[in-house]
C-alpha cells in the first residue's frame, strides 16, 4: 500500500485512528455466547489513542474468570493492531459491575428476540400469555373461561396449556380425546362455543391424567415448542397461553419463540400474593415483553343475605395493576359455581349470571381496548408505523 501524500505530492506521516473509528472495528469483534458484537453489548469501556499511535482500550468482561477471555483478547487486539498508524496496543481487562451486567444481558436478550424462530402460529394472532407468580390463584380457570368468552364474540382462539407438569385445561373444558396428526404436525381439539371456536392442545391430551410427568426445564420447553411449531393452529385470531407458576424455562422460552407475546398476569387481593405476582410482571418486561393488564381472581365474597365479605383482603389487583402502570382488567369474585363449574367442565363464562357477565366485560375490554386484533392484509408501511406508534403509546 502507498504512504499517503498530500497535495503537494510530499509524504506525509500516516494519521492514528479516531477513538470513533477504533470502536467501528471492534464491531466485529463478537462474543460467541451472547451473539453480539462487544461495542452493542456495552463491553468497550473505553478507547484512547495517543499521538505516538498507541491505542488504549478497556474492555469488560461479565466475569473475571471468562472462559472466551483468550479468544475476545486475541480478536480485539488483532482488529485495532491491523489499522493504519496503530504503532501499539493497550488492552486493560476488568469484569462488569452489577449495572453494566443487567445492560449486557438486557441487549443479549433483545438480541435473542430479534432472531425468533417461525411458529406455525400466524403473524397477526393477538398472544395473551396467562401468568402468576405462584400456584393456587386460578390461573388455569381465568385462562379457559376468558378464552371461552373470547370465543362467544364469535372469535377463534387458540388455548396453548403449557403448564405441562400441572396441566389441567382439558379438564376445566370437559375436553377429551387424541391428538391426531396431519402432515406431521399436531391437530388441536376444536370446542365449538356459539358462533366461535376454541382449538385447544394439552399435554393432557398425550398423558395419563393420573402419572406425574418428571422432566427438567429444557424437555419442558421443548415440549411448549413443539406445541407453536408443530401444530396447525390454523386462522386463530387469539392465542391464549396457561403459564406455568413462577418464571422458569418455560416462561423465558416463550419470550424468544414469540417476542410479541403479551401478558396477562393473575393475583389475588393479599399484598402477599401482590407481591408475588410482580415479578412474573417483572420477568415478562426483562424479556421484552408487554405486560397488558392484571386481573384480580378471588376477590369479595356475597353471602346469600347480600353481605360481602373481603375474606383475602382487598385492593391487591388494583395495587398491582397501579404499580405497574397497567390496567385492571377485572375482579372475578368468590363464588362457588367458579370451582364447581371447573370440577364438571362447563366453564362458568358459557352459561349466565354473574360470573358469565364478568368474564363477558373481561372479554369485550381484551377484545376492544387491551388486544384488538389487527387486520395487517394489505398494510402499508405507514400503517405499520401507526400500529407501531399505537403500541408504544399503550405500553407507556
Amino acid at each position: 500500500m502507498a504512504a499517503p501524500t498530500n497535495d503537494a505530492g510530499e509524504t506525509r506521516a500516516p494519521v492514528p485512528p479516531t477513538p470513533d473509528e477504533v470502536r467501528q472495528a471492534l464491531r466485529a469483534v463478537i462474543d460467541p455466547e451472547l451473539g453480539d458484537n462487544i461495542v452493542d453489548l456495552g463491553m468497550v469501556r473505553s478507547v484512547a489513542v495517543a499521538d505516538d499511535g498507541t491505542v488504549a482500550v478497556a474492555v469488560a468482561l461479565t466475569i473475571a474468570g471468562c472462559p472466551l477471555r483468550s479468544q475476545i483478547e486475541r480478536d480485539v487486539r488483532g482488529r485495532i493492531a491491523g489499522m493504519d498508524a496503530v504503532a501499539a496496543v493497550d488492552l486493560t481487562i476488568a469484569e462488569m459491575d452489577a449495572t453494566e451486567k443487567a445492560a449486557v444481558m438486557s441487549r443479549a436478550r433483545w438480541k435473542a428476540r430479534e432472531g425468533a424462530p417461525d411458529t406455525a402460529v400466524p403473524a397477526d394472532t393477538r398472544v395473551l400469555a396467562v401468568a402468576s407468580g405462584k400456584g393456587g390463584v386460578g390461573k388455569s380457570s381465568v385462562t379457559v373461561n376468558l378464552a371461552v368468552a373470547l370465543a362467544r364474540r364469535g372469535l377463534s382462539v387458540g388455548v396453548l396449556d403449557a403448564d405441562v407438569w400441572g396441566f389441567s385445561v382439558p379438564r376445566l373444558l370437559g375436553m377429551e380425546g387424541e391428538i391426531e396428526a396431519r402432515g406431521g404436525k399436531m391437530v388441536p381439539l376444536e370446542l365449538p362455543v356459539g358462533d366461535g371456536v376454541l382449538r385447544v392442545l394439552s399435554m393432557g391430551f398425550l398423558a395419563d391424567e393420573d402419572r406425574a410427568i418428571m422432566w427438567r426445564g429444557l424437555v419442558l420447553n421443548r415440549a411448549v415448542q413443539q406445541f407453536l411449531q408443530d401444530a396447525h393452529w390454523g386462522d386463530v385470531q387469539y392465542l391464549l397461553i396457561d403459564l406455568p407458576p413462577g418464571t422458569g424455562d418455560v416462561q423465558m422460552g416463550l419470550a424468544r419463540m414469540l417476542p410479541r407475546t403479551e401478558m396477562l398476569v393473575v393475583t389475588t387481593p393479599p399484598v402477599a400474593a401482590q407481591q408475588v405476582a410482580s415479578r412474573a410482571a417483572d420477568m415478562a418486561r426483562r424479556g421484552y415483553l408487554r405486560v397488558a393488564g392484571v386481573i384480580e381472581n378471588m376477590s369479595d365474597f356475597t353471602c346469600e343475605h347480600g353481605t360481602t365479605y373481603a375474606l383475602f383482603g382487598s385492593g391487591g389487583g388494583q395495587r398491582l395493576a397501579t404499580s405497574l402502570g397497567v390496567p385492571l382488567v377485572g375482579t372475578i369474585p368468590m363464588h362457588p359455581d367458579f370451582s364447581a363449574g371447573g370440577d364438571a367442565g362447563e366453564p362458568v363464562a358459557l352459561g349466565g349470571g354473574e360470573l358469565a357477565a364478568v368474564f363477558a366485560e373481561m372479554a369485550r375490554r381484551v377484545a376492544e381496548e387491551l388486544a384488538p386484533v389487527i387486520e395487517t392484509s394489505g398494510c402499508t408501511a405507514r400503517l405499520l408505523d401507526q400500529v407501531e406508534r399505537a403500541v408504544a403509546a399503550a405500553e407507556g
